[in-house]
């Protein structure tokens, strides 16, 4: 199968970016060293390209009536300009994927994860029905660049006409970047504030060089695991599925079952009640090996659950990893123990995030 390319590819091919296959893109996991990469953004600026995430705009008289009907969240009350988390559930209340929609004066649009786009664009198809509604994929005609960590906006001044530093957090504008057009959000995947950036795919390059310039390092997939991670944010294909409702997952306050029906709203309102299913949580172990997806969780002597990511967290020096575990066991203290490669390693559950980035520095960024 021929890998789907960004339009900065041949620019992390020539700069010792190592190349792997991500949801069917070749994307670069790593150029320096994932540590490296990691720290830049906790403790500077680092990007990454995220060209490979979906893009969809949406038009028509009932584009909201349409994203209502499929996404968790209440895209009603969102005002323009505002971007909103929020899942796609099949109906038994399996999360199909996690998204965000953003608002603009003319429409809509949609951000899915890579491995989930056609998924969704085919979700649509099934459920448009006669809704005056209609979408497109922008995400080949476009790029996305994600600049995170303490110094991303003040690194990334002037390049906008519209004051980025001044955007509320989950808010956007349709500016100009470099005299092209661009949309620019105050998002991230990071647990660091930073910006956002989508622009027409010929464009991408330029702003790419600029920011490393003005000394913005370049990131790749690898760091943007553990810094997401050490943040507690689910991963599709790992904390989220089509068999794990978005309770279970930590997300109840994505979903809105007051604002009317939508795509597995029922399920959902069962599932809330039921008191077996496992639930997310956050382990860290006693040592430095680190717990790989389905190692399993026991407490007592009896499974009761698996890991679904781990790491050594860099910024905290500690193992950790999130797991599904039964919720008799999911209280923060409880004392359990994970399967790595065969060796037992005491483990506790602790809260969520693992990593919160100081409040003085979140005050100052109006967060």
């Amino acid at each position: 199968m021929t890998l789907l390319r960004t339009p900065l590819h041949d620019w992390h091919a020539a700069h010792g970016g190592r190349l792997v296959d991500f949801a069917g893109w070749e994307m670069p996991v790593q150029y320096t060293t994932i540590i490296d990469e990691h720290t830049a953004v906790r403790t500077a600026a680092g990007m990454f390209d995220v060209s490979h995430m979906g893009r969809l705009s949406f038009a028509g008289a009932d584009a909201l009536d349409l994203i209502q009907h499929v996404y968790t969240n209440n895209a009603a009350t969102l005002k323009d300009f505002q971007v909103r988390y929020g899942l796609v559930c099949n109906e038994k209340g399996g999360i199909r994927d996690d998204v965000l929609v953003y608002r603009w004066p003319y429409g809509y649009a949609m951000v899915v994860n890579a491995s989930n786009r056609h998924k969704i664009l085919s979700w649509l198809a099934d459920h448009v029905g006669k809704r005056n509604a209609n979408w497109e994929d922008r995400t080949t005609a476009t790029g996305m660049i994600a600049v995170q960590g303490p110094r991303a906006v003040e690194l990334c001044d002037g390049l906008a006409e519209a004051d980025a530093g001044k955007l509320s957090y989950y808010h956007a504008a349709a500016t100009r970047v470099m005299g092209q057009q661009c949309i620019v959000s105050r998002t991230g995947y990071t647990g660091e504030d930073g910006l956002e950036f989508m622009l027409a795919a010929a464009n991408v390059l330029p702003l790419w060089e600029e920011l490393i310039r003005r000394g913005v390092k370049p990131c790749g997939l690898g760091a943007r695991d553990t810094l997401r991670l050490e943040a507690a944010m689910p991963l599709y294909g790992h904390e989220l599925d089509e068999e794990t409702d978005p309770f279970q997952a930590g997300l109840a306050w994505a979903v809105k079952l007051d604002k009317g029906d939508f795509l597995g709203r029922d399920a959902l309102l069962r599932r809330r009640q039921d008191k077996t299913l496992r639930v997310r949580i956050g382990l860290e172990l006693q040592g430095k090996r680190i717990a790989r997806e389905g190692a399993t969780v026991t407490h007592q002597g009896g499974e009761v659950g698996r890991v679904t990511s781990g790491t050594f967290a860099p910024t905290l020096q500690k193992a950790i990893a999130m797991a599904y575990v039964e919720p008799g066991c999911s209280a923060v203290g409880t004392e359990c123990e994970v399967d790595v490669r065969g060796k037992v390693e005491a483990a506790r559950v602790v809260p969520l995030p693992f990593y919160r980035r100081p409040l003085a520095r979140r005050a100052s960024e109006g967060q």
